[in-house]
C-alpha cells in the first residue's frame, strides 16, 4: 500500500535516511512524504501500529524484482532421475543400473528407483524388497535413502539422494 491507500490511524514511521521519525498519524506521515516528494509506503503491513517508509516506490519496487530476481537465481533445481527395475533382475544388470545412478548422483540429481510388477510378480512383493535393500546398498558410499521403499500400486519406489 502507498500514499493515500494506507487508511491505519496511526503508523510508526522511518525517513527517507532510515532515521526512525516516530509513531504519527498516517495523515501526518502522508503530509511529510509529500513536502519531501517522495511516496509514503507501509513495509510491515503486520506490526502493531504499523511500519511505513518514506521513499520513491518506483525505487523500492526495481530493488524489491531484483532481490527476487537474486534469490531464485541462486536456487537450484533437483533433477529427478528414474531407473527402472522387475524384480527378476540379474545381478549384472543390477550392477549396471546401480553404476547408471551412481553417476545420476554424482551430477547432483535425486535417484527414484522403481520395481515394476506385471501379472503374476504382485505375489511375491514381500521378497522383491530385497532388491531395492542391495540397490541402497551398493550405493551407500555416495547416496542415503531419501525415502524408503513404499508400494505404489503396481510400482514399489525408492529415493536416494547424494550424501553429504
Amino acid at each position: 500500500m502507498i500514499n493515500e491507500q494506507i487508511r491505519d490511524k496511526e503508523v510508526r514511521l522511518i525517513g527517507e535516511n532510515g532515521e526512525q521519525l516516530g509513531i504519527m498519524s498516517a495523515r501526518e506521515a502522508y503530509r511529510l512524504a509529500q513536502e519531501a516528494e517522495l511516496d509514503l509506503v507501509k513495509i510491515a503491513p503486520t506490526a502493531k501500529p504499523p511500519v511505513c517508509k518514506i521513499i520513491d516506490y518506483g525505487k523500492y519496487r526495481y530493488q524489491q524484482a531484483r532481490k527476487e530476481k537474486d534469490t531464485r537465481k541462486k536456487q537450484k533445481i533437483v533433477e529427478i532421475k528414474e531407473i527402472r527395475m522387475s524384480p527378476n533382475i540379474d545381478t549384472n544388470d543390477l550392477n549396471t543400473k546401480v553404476s547408471a545412478a551412481r553417476k545420476f548422483i554424482a551430477k547432483g540429481s535425486r535417484v527414484k528407483v522403481t520395481l515394476r510388477f506385471r501379472g503374476r510378480e504382485m505375489a511375491h512383493v514381500n521378497t522383491s524388497k530385497v532388491i531395492l535393500d542391495r540397490f541402497a546398498e551398493q550405493l551407500a558410499d555416495v547416496a542415503v535413502i531419501d525415502k524408503p521403499p513404499k508400494l505404489e500400486g503396481r510400482n514399489m519406489a525408492m529415493f536416494l539422494v547424494e550424501k553429504k
